[in-house]
């Protein structure tokens, strides 16, 4: 999804790098940054149902020793995109390569937590290093593992998806303030071959699915690497983003959103900050497997508009004014959980 409000994009190096990665949200969801699971996860009882951090547990170790690479097609609403991706992990490494076969070309190649995107129609290239995806997201990055407490899942079959027998479990938020999801988990490996985020009713908000995979692909760590450091012919850009707290920064909620945690914050540096001396904010929470982040920025009456709420498949946004700033709340939960994170949002100074 391309940011939905312009101030939002100043936070996003590449355009349309969010949708991209959604079309990775496979590659996310059985990422190595889930760690935390292992240490807390009960081995399964034998003959019995699985809990719903066995079922995490079981779609991440599939991605530990795997290489695969395959064409993920990605839906929401009237629109569509499609990306190849090839994937390769030697248990402590993992590196992927993403291409868009829809839209604007892009290139997009990750080791761990180092991420370069290039778009050759522009010879720009943005290297980041990201603490998360932000997509099927941020999994048991979060201090305790909250998942249990507000989500249930449930076993609902199995079903074929890319040529491969998957079981079919449904991830049940226990509230109101996150959405579900349902996953296709492949048979014999557990590897995550389809993805649905599931609204009110079980309404499919956002599908991402492999249409053709290749399992124990020949897919190349050195070649990624390679092609990860072959910036020759482009414009390198370097976003300078800086870690802090909200508190340092001047802000806090005055009432926690249940099960949402602070993950990180960033401020943009005062030399690219909006006016030059007030340092745009990026503040993110996350339940384990949703995200929010808080956006906030000097207000600006030549950029900053009507308060809005907007919808993009599962991805929300709400903007509002609070005094002499301007707050974008984003993330993949309803617009009333962010609602509850822009009205509980208050400055300190």
């Amino acid at each position: 999804m391309e940011a939905p409000v312009q101030s939002v994009g100043r936070w996003l190096p590449a355009p349309g790098a969010r949708r991209l990665w959604r079309a990775a949200a496979l590659v996310a969801l059985v990422a190595g940054f889930w760690a935390p699971l292992q240490a807390q996860t009960p081995a399964p009882v034998a003959g019995g149902p699985r809990s719903v951090n066995e079922w995490l547990m079981r779609m991440h170790e599939a991605s530990r020793q795997r290489a695969y690479m395959g064409t993920l097609v990605v839906s929401a609403g009237a629109s569509m995109s499609v990306s190849r991706i090839w994937h390769v992990c030697d248990g402590e490494q993992q590196m992927e390569r993403v291409d868009t076969l829809t839209g604007a070309p892009r290139t997009t190649i990750r080791r761990n937590n180092e991420v370069i995107t290039f778009a050759p129609e522009s010879k720009t290239a943005w290297v980041e290093k990201r603490e998360a995806l932000g997509l099927f997201p941020e999994l048991l990055r979060t201090p305790s593992n909250v998942i249990p407490e507000f989500y249930g899942v449930n076993e609902t079959g199995t079903d074929r998806v890319a040529g491969y027998l998957a079981d079919v479990v449904e991830i049940q938020p226990k509230d109101a303030l996150r959405f579900g999801f349902r996953i296709w988990s492949e048979k014999k490996t557990g590897l995550v071959v389809k993805l649905q985020t599931l609204g009110e009713q079980g309404a499919v908000l956002e599908q991402v699915a492999f249409s053709e995979l290749q399992l124990d692909a020949p897919v190349s760590m050195g070649k990624l690497t390679r092609l990860m450091k072959d910036t020759k012919g482009y414009d390198v850009q370097r976003p300078t983003l800086k870690k802090t707290t909200a508190e340092a920064e001047g802000w806090r909620l005055k009432e926690p959103v249940p099960g949402f945690l602070p993950m990180s914050c960033r401020i943009r540096e005062l030399a690219e900050a909006a006016g030059g001396n007030v340092a745009p904010m990026q503040w993110v929470f996350s339940d384990g497997l949703a995200s929010v982040s808080l956006f906030v920025e000097p207000f600006d009456p030549q950029r900053h508009g009507q308060e809005k709420a907007l919808v993009n498949g599962a991805t929300h946004s709400l903007t509002r004014r609070l005094g002499a700033y301007w707050v974008t709340v984003l993330g993949e939960v309803p617009t009333a959980t962010l609602r509850r994170f822009a009205y509980a949002l208050e400055r300190t100074r």
